[in-house]
Parts: structure tokens; sequence; C-alpha cells
């Protein structure tokens, strides 16, 4: 990876944003911040783009929040008088796509499926538990087809309490390891916790029997070490994976030449 690869990472996202300081391709300081609380992501930001070598670095963002990523990047523009790049405009993820045309995907599904090609350069499920669920499938050839969405643990739990009178307001944890739940909170966290694991499962399976090989499996997300750190599915869990994804659009796009990234399928 080239040393030319040094930079300050924001990925924003419906629940909580990163800001992490990237120097010579490695993450070197990190820290997640609830999305809504911009004043503390741009304070965060600045302090971490004083400590970078500014000379060469510069801003980039991965956004699946439109509305809080344009006053970030505003307000980081303003004091720091860098353009922002965002991925997805200024410069793309680096992966193939197989998708049906018209189709806009999420910039951190893109990001995820190009980290796990770039570090495994072999056919992978991504899993990302946060506020959705996603499990996408990449191929052997480094393409993204797409996968599966659902609603995340927390969503899932909120959706319950908000749309009925009688059940709980009940924040997401790993459930008792008991066969039932044996009250209400319990019940709802065992049906969230073993719907999203089974979901997981079954999607990985479909994907594989379609694939004709069954793929490495790796999660990622701020709900993924409670879900998947005891299940023998998931082989690896990536916390930064989104960030491993944005190194790899700054790589592509500053030396394209070592990058092994597939081009779209057209």
């Amino acid at each position: 990876m080239s040393n030319e690869v040094t930079f300050l990472a924001i990925a924003v996202g419906n629940t909580r944003t990163t800001v992490a300081s990237i120097t010579c391709g490695e993450i070197t300081a990190q820290k997640k911040i609830p999305s809504n609380d911009t004043a503390i992501i741009v304070e965060t930001a600045l302090a971490f783009w004083s400590d970078l070598n500014t000379e060469i670095g510069q801003i980039v963002m991965a956004s699946s929040n439109e509305e809080d990523s344009k006053s970030i990047a505003v307000a980081l523009a303003d004091q720091t008088s860098r353009d922002i790049w965002q991925i997805g405009v200024d410069l793309p993820a680096p992966i193939g796509q197989h998708l049906d045309p018209e189709t806009i995907t999420g910039i951190d599904r893109l990001l995820n499926a190009a980290a796990a090609w770039d570090s495994h350069q072999q056919a992978c499920v991504v899993v990302d538990a946060g506020t959705c669920v996603t499990v996408d499938f990449i191929d052997g050839e480094g393409t993204f087809h797409g996968g599966g969405i659902a609603p995340g643990a927390q969503t899932q739990l909120d959706a319950m309490h908000n749309s009925t009178s009688a059940l709980p307001d009940v924040t997401f944890e790993a459930p008792l390891k008991e066969a039932y739940g044996k009250n209400t909170a319990q019940a709802m966290l065992q049906g969230v916790f073993h719907g999203i694991r089974g979901m997981v499962r079954q999607l990985s399976e479909q994907y594989a029997i379609r694939y004709g090989a069954y793929p490495m499996v790796i999660a990622t997300g701020g709900d993924a070490m409670i879900l998947f750190d005891d299940d023998d599915l998931i082989e690896r869990i990536v916390p930064d994976l989104q960030l491993q994804g944005m190194i790899a659009a700054v790589k592509h796009m500053v030396s394209p030449e070592e990058s092994n990234a597939a081009t779209s399928d057209e």
C-alpha cells in the first residue's frame, strides 16, 4: 500500500459516526460518536486532523446518512479550507457490481464488500449488524451481487414497543442462555437475537447454493460481537470493516496499479 495513503476518515451512519485517522494506510486513532451530535463529530475530526500530516492528508467521508453528513462536511470544509472527498461521488468504492439497472446501493455496503475482497480475495458473505442488518454476497472475482436487508436488533425492539400497548421498551443485549424467555423482555430479546442469527444462516446457505461453494462469512457493525461472538458460522468479526473499505478506495485512487479490485460488471 502506498505510503501516501494518509487521510482523515469520517464514516457517517444512521446511528453512529466513526472518525478515524489513517496514517500510511493504517488506522491510528478512531472514535465513535452518535450521528446526531454533529458538533462533537466536527470537534473530534478537527482534533484528529491537527495530528495528521496535513501536507499529504485529505478528508474523506462515506455516508449513509445524508442529512447529518451535509452539516459535518460544510463545517469541516469551512474550518480546514479543504474539499471533502465523498466516496461514491468524488471517488468510487473499488468493488465490481452486478445489480439491477439503476439500483442505488448504500456506500457502507459497498465499502464493506470492497474491504472484504481487498483482504481475502475470495468469495464471501458480509454481515453488517447495526440499525439495519445487511447480508451481502461478493463472488470469487470480486463482484458485489447484493443480498438481504432487515431491521437491526434495536430497530426491531423499538418497533415492537412503539407498535403495541403492552410490550416494554427494551435495550438490546444478548438474551440469557436459556431455551425460553421467561419474561416479556427476555422473550423479545430471544426472538430478535435468534431471529437475526437464523436469517444470516439461511441467507448464507442460499448464497452458497446459488454460487456452488460455501463462502467465508465476515461480520461487522455495532451489534456484531453481541450477535455472533459464539456463532460458528461467522469466521471473522471485523469491527472497522467500513474504514478498511475507505482505505481501499483511497489506495485505489492514489495508486490504481496497486489495486486488484474488480471493475464494474457491465
